[in-house]
């Protein structure tokens, strides 16, 4: 980046910060969706929730078909 182009674009500078800041947010909040460690706890936590009657039979269906087809998503590289 030359000089001139460089002093015309530093207004922009906190907002490529900013942008910067965001992706790196966004990735780590993919990684932690799609880690299967995170799945698992969270099954487990689903099977407590049923266990003790804080969610229906259905409920826990729909929780965990949710959780293991985001699972499989981000083993197959689908991930969005």
């Amino acid at each position: 980046m030359g000089l001139i182009s460089g002093l015309l674009t530093f207004p922009l500078a906190p907002v490529r910060g900013v942008m910067w800041l965001a992706e790196r947010i966004q990735e780590e909040a993919e990684r932690q969706m799609y880690d299967p460690a995170e799945v698992r706890r969270r099954l487990s936590e689903i099977d407590r929730a049923r266990a003790s009657g804080e969610l229906s039979e259905d409920e826990a269906a729909d929780l965990q078909n949710e959780l293991l087809s985001r699972m499989v998503s981000g083993r197959a590289g689908g991930r969005s």
